[in-house]
């Protein structure tokens, strides 16, 4: 129990340290789903590495923070060795909650994208569960097939794809099994029915009954190896993993609100210069041909205010529209983010019949906050 403390501990720890410096996550981002399989064997009583038990799972998780996480896993083992067959193809199962503290963002910090080869570590508790198709084996061990479990685990991962949405992991482990007093009973078939005229209290082949669990006893445990591949859902803002935000103080905010109010005083010669100076001069601009459209850090969705201001922009007017971002971030994140917002901005001036003649990303434009999508109206 103490252990379970201070791995809850440090956890918590690692989750703090970790949440001022990321961008904020909705309900159901940085969800994940992945499989694996591999070979198991129990750890003492017998030579090393023989009787090698093949197992599958399947695991679903969340990160909360890049460095603390929470995942559900279920595993199928196919043989139960140096133990006989019980006559069924699936021998037991295992479903744990596992807390996950990735060890690369924590010591090394996270910098806006996974690296190529992370290390993290697992620890949780679970319930395993023995199956039969043998009626006699049944009755034998109906208290003994199910049995709370506990694993530990470093999981050595390569992170790949466009947007490193994929990960691949080896993942050596320990499992133990929370035995307890063993109640075996020898079962007699008579006229009269089935009778138990014996119990034994001892597991067999090197395991050990323990009077009270749980207790972490390396006689009721196996080690195990497995490899698996991950799928990282895309998130809220398109990307498949957290982005990293510069905290901002209200100076700075008023910074840039100022910014806007003087490009909305300015001539509008000096507009078409400094603003639009990349977009073609069909007609001289005024500052009623402007619409800026405004942004969360790290985000691309309408905010209730920016939609009111595109609903000032008449249904058949042709358009175009210029995404940018803030400094804070890598490159690419930034030119993906502003391409975002451009598009959902055309997507909705769209959707509401207007013309929309080009739709740009320009990454980061400036060294302030430029947290915007501008609309020309020609």
């Amino acid at each position: 129990m103490k252990k379970l403390v201070l791995m809850l501990a440090a956890a918590s720890m690692a989750a703090s340290v970790s949440a001022q410096t990321v961008a904020e996550s909705k309900t159901f981002d940085n969800i994940y789903v992945g499989i694996n399989g591999g070979v198991a064997t129990k750890t003492t009583g017998h030579k090393w590495l023989s009787d090698l038990d093949p197992n599958a799972g399947l695991r679903i998780g969340r990160y909360f923070t890049p460095v603390f996480g929470l995942a559900i896993e279920g595993n199928a083992y196919f043989s139960n060795k140096p133990w006989g067959s019980t006559g069924t193809v699936v021998r037991a199962t295992n479903a744990s909650l596992l807390g996950t503290v990735n060890l690369s963002n924590w010591f090394g910090g996270y910098k806006g994208e996974p690296r190529t080869f992370e290390v993290s570590a697992l620890y949780g508790l679970g319930w395993m569960h023995i199956f039969t198709s043998n009626k006699a084996f049944k009755d034998a061990t109906a208290e003994n097939r199910n049995r709370m479990t506990s694993k530990a685990a470093l999981d050595f991962a390569f992170n790949f794809g466009s947007q490193k949405q994929l990960q691949f992991y080896i993942e050596p482990s320990i499992n133990f099994a929370f035995l307890g007093k063993s109640h075996s009973r020898n079962v007699v078939a008579t006229p009269a029915g089935v009778t138990y005229p014996e119990t034994s209290y001892g597991y067999g082949y090197k395991a050990t009954a323990q009077a009270g669990q749980p207790a972490y006893n390396i006689n009721n445990s196996f080690v195990q190896l497995n490899a698996g591949l991950i799928y990282k859902f895309a998130n809220s803002n398109g990307t498949h993993n957290f982005t990293i935000v510069t905290p901002r103080d209200q100076a700075e905010i008023d910074a840039l609100n100022a910014q806007i109010n003087e490009l909305r005083n300015r001539k509008p010669e000096v507009i078409t210069k400094e603003v639009v100076k990349e977009v073609p001069a069909i007609k001289e601009l005024s500052v009623s041909d402007l619409v800026f459209v405004t942004f969360a850090q790290g985000k691309s969705n309408l905010t209730r205010e920016a939609k009111a201001a595109l609903n000032n922009v008449k249904e058949g007017s042709h358009v175009q529209v210029v995404g940018t971002a803030s400094p804070e971030g890598s490159k690419e994140i930034n030119d993906r983010l502003s391409q975002a917002r451009a598009d959902v901005v055309a997507n909705y001036l769209k959707s509401r019949g207007v013309n929309i003649d080009d739709a740009t990303g320009k990454g980061v434009q400036g060294v302030t906050s430029n947290r915007l999508a501008v609309v020309y109206v020609k």
